[in-house]
């Protein structure tokens, strides 16, 4: 999905809650300059940073997205152009997020509004989860099996090289950061569960955009 209609979406959650950017960026601990340009497109915004914001904001990765859940009432759910999520979803189909850093996001088939964030998520070399090298932290679980390359999670004071077949969990308020220090790609399946609000698996009260610098 293109830049811009992340941010769009960002915007729109913003000024629908009547929060001004600056406010918004004052709470997030991030520049009032960094928010602007990721809701106008003009910059990617790092896995860490889309967590804060969209855990700040109450948005979705559906929202995100520009999938509208059905009503509150019994049926199916709707997706793009109201049409019900199919039980089936074809790779070309696979709604896609380009982040910060050369991280790469593809929704895979979940029902709108359902338990569970599913994702094929890729990390280029070199790409990290947070910009600035800061571990972050944010209310929910991760779930996550490692099916090509080497990913390297710094969790809490421990580091940890993944490989194909390597799986791992946790409680994503422990601090946290992944980083592809590899020649080349390295590609997972993740669920994220703990979804509050409906808010990507974040809770507004537990925002942050960083754990303390690495020692």
């Amino acid at each position: 999905m293109p830049t811009e209609s992340i941010g769009a979406h960002l915007r729109d959650a913003r000024t629908g809650r009547g929060l001004s950017l600056r406010s918004v960026a004052q709470a997030l601990g991030v520049s009032a300059s960094l928010l602007s340009q990721v809701e106008t497109g003009k910059t990617q915004p790092s896995v860490a940073t889309l967590y804060a914001i969209a855990s700040y904001l109450g948005v979705s990765l559906d929202e995100l997205l520009g999938i509208t859940p059905a009503s509150s009432q019994p049926g199916p759910m709707f997706g793009h152009s109201g049409d019900a999520l199919p039980d089936v979803q074809r790779a070309a189909d696979n709604p896609v997020i380009l982040l910060e850093n050369g991280v790469r996001w593809e929704r895979l088939a979940v029902g709108a509004g359902g338990p569970a964030d599913a994702l094929l998520v890729t990390y280029e070399p070199g790409a990290t989860s947070s910009g600035d090298g800061r571990l972050s932290r944010h209310s929910g679980y991760e779930y996550a099996y490692i099916l090509e390359g080497e990913l390297t999670l710094e969790l809490d004071f421990d580091t940890h090289v993944l490989g194909p077949g390597d799986s791992m969990q946790f409680e994503s308020m422990r601090p946290h950061l992944f980083s592809n220090r590899g020649a080349t790609d390295a590609r997972g399946i993740w669920f994220v569960l703990g979804r509050r609000s409906g808010s990507l698996g974040f809770d507004a009260a537990d925002a942050e955009t960083a754990a303390p610098p690495r020692h």
